[in-house]
Order: structure tokens, then sequence, then C-alpha cells
């Protein structure tokens, strides 16, 4: 019996150190240098009812559609340090069946302060959380 509580502590531990490792790898590339994504777009790579939102990312703005409505914002882009911050999102104005998408996602992108670019992949971040995930499109 006791050797069988020392295996389960093991693995515990096995198991947290892990799992704090992989975080901090996931995160150490915030914060840091990216690839200028000036000029790219960009679609959700979370499966959500409806149409998926898009971001399209232009010198000083960002376009796209948010599930239901076309969007456009205001955008601060920092390669350098992997900055990205959308301000003053607006939308045009119609209902769709599930408008929880969009709201939310536009809630979201207002977070969002760094970036990581790795191949096909844009994740968005506020601090080290991980908010958005988006695929080239």
């Amino acid at each position: 019996m006791k050797n069988l509580s020392i295996k389960n502590i093991s693995l515990s531990v096995f198991a947290v150190a892990a799992m704090a490792s992989c975080t901090t790898m996931s995160s150490s590339k915030v914060g840091s240098s990216q690839a200028n994504i000036s000029n790219t777009k960009w679609i959700l790579s979370d499966n959500v009812k409806g149409k998926t939102p898009t971001l399209n990312i232009e010198s000083g703005r960002v376009t796209g559609n948010g599930g239901c409505n076309n969007y456009f914002g205001e955008l601060s882009l920092d390669a350098t340090a992997g900055n990205f911050a959308v301000r003053n999102i607006g939308s045009t104005k119609m209902a769709c069946d599930n408008m929880n998408v969009e709201t939310n996602f536009f809630s979201t992108l207002n977070e969002v302060n760094k970036y990581v670019v790795s191949g096909n992949t844009l994740e968005l971040y506020k601090g080290n959380l991980l908010l958005l995930k988006f695929n080239a499109n």
C-alpha cells in the first residue's frame, strides 16, 4: 500500500511538472519579437454556430466579419514586442440567429494585447492567457 501511495504522489508531481513546462513553453513567445502580420487575413480556428469570424489586418486597422456583421477597428501593432491592440470596433447592424458568437468575439478582441505567429497560426493573448486562435485564410 505504501508503494502505491508513493507511485501516486510521484505521478502527480510528474504531471504537474509536465503541465507547468508546457505552459511555460507555449507562452514563452508571448511578448517577444514576432513576424509582421500587416496585410494578412485570418479565420477563427474554433468551430462556432453560423458564420466563422474573420480578421483582416491592414496598416493601422482591422476589418472582417464577426459571424454576422462586417466590422472595422483601429489597430496598434508592434512586431518587435509582439504587441497587438484593437480599439474602437464598429460594425454593421444586421440581426442574426446567433448574435452571442459575434458579441463574444468583439468583446474578446478588445481584451487582446499580445500576439504570437507560428507558421499559419495566429494566437491572440491577454498577457500570457490565450484568448483567440486563427488560421491563415
